[in-house]
């Protein structure tokens, strides 16, 4: 397996991994050098109420169609195993998924992780704070459709790429890392069902470039 990182983002139904549930995740992965080789996403069912829909723009209509996280484990790990964990504040992405995995019955292992938020305040300061789209305006990096997963995924592997941190070991501690097998985890599993063009908190209000906002297949598993 080539080494290379899992730009991860999800959206919840609230702030805390324990008590609330993933209802959208994506994954932008890149290779060593930092480019992209793929984006998946899908739409999560919560198996409960959706949650702030004024932040990631998710009601619950939207959510007919989407799959369980039980459904689609698998294939997520599949994305992620052998891979550096990056998220802006990725310790909160990664105990989503943790939580929603643990749910499955799956243990995700402790893989490196690489947080933009902390690369970010190193490499140009905070004179906008330390949000993702504060951070994103100091690396001068605009036009993508935030409190989406995909979306912010997508500015959040751009502002890795911007801050290029040096590999200290943890490609080849992700590579080698064993994620732990499972009959949850065998199978195709579910349709991903990714978020429709147009709807979203920001949608038409001039904060995502609609015209490069490709969004994944719906078809199964996703594609890039």
């Amino acid at each position: 397996m080539l080494p290379g990182y899992a730009v991860v983002d999800v959206e919840a139904t609230g702030s805390s991994s324990r008590r609330h549930r993933v209802v959208e995740v994506a994954v932008v992965q890149l290779d060593a050098e930092r480019r992209v080789q793929g984006e998946f996403s899908t739409l999560i069912d919560p198996e409960g109420p959706v949650g702030p829909t004024h932040i990631h723009g998710i009601e619950q209509h939207h959510l007919l169609p989407a799959p369980r996280f039980g459904g689609i484990a698998a294939r997520l790990a599949a994305l992620l195993r052998g891979r550096v964990l990056v998220g802006h504040n990725v310790g909160c992405d990664r105990a989503f998924l943790a939580a929603e995995f643990d749910r499955a019955g799956i243990v995700m292992p402790d893989v490196p992780t690489v947080c933009t938020m902390r690369l970010a305040e190193e490499s140009f300061g905070a004179p906008y704070g330390l949000s993702l789209r504060a951070c994103a305006r100091a690396a001068g990096i605009s036009g993508w459709a935030a409190h989406t997963a995909l979306g912010d995924a997508r500015a959040s592997g751009q502002l890795f790429a911007r801050c290029a941190p040096q590999d200290c070991g943890e490609l080849a501690e992700a590579a080698a890392m064993p994620w732990p097998a499972s009959v949850h985890m065998t199978g195709e599993g579910a349709r991903w069902i990714a978020r429709r063009a147009g709807f979203g908190p920001f949608a038409g209000a001039g904060n995502g470039d609609e015209r490069d906002r490709r969004m994944v297949s719906s078809g199964r598993h996703g594609g890039a």
